[in-house]
């Protein structure tokens, strides 16, 4: 299988995608993995949840202007729905993916 440009992943059709910019160094992005996951099992079937290390796909990274990790950006049929960074409660993120999940 090919693998999917980072435009195709987020371009899913039916299923809104939540995409996690992080990197390894970063204490935050550490504290957000469990909140991440928390949050990808309670929308399960309806969230596609994409964990992007801003080092090894910078061009992802600089096409988003992502400047501070973590950076959360909820896409919607292709389209920037929500965006926020710096680590924040399960119910913030919940919340947020809760407004596109049909």
């Amino acid at each position: 299988m090919a693998k999917k440009s980072f435009q195709e992943l987020i371009n899913s059709p039916d299923t809104p995608v939540l995409v996690d910019f992080h990197a390894e160094w970063c204490g935050p992005c550490k504290t957000m993995s469990p909140v991440v996951k928390q949050v990808a099992s309670q929308f399960e079937g309806k969230l596609k949840v994409i964990k992007v290390d801003i080092d090894k796909n910078q061009a992802a990274a600089a096409q988003y202007r992502v400047q501070g990790v973590p950076t959360f950006i909820l896409f919607n049929n292709g389209q920037q729905v929500w965006r926020q960074s710096g680590a924040m409660p399960a119910h913030v993120l919940s919340q947020a993916v809760q407004q596109v999940v049909s």
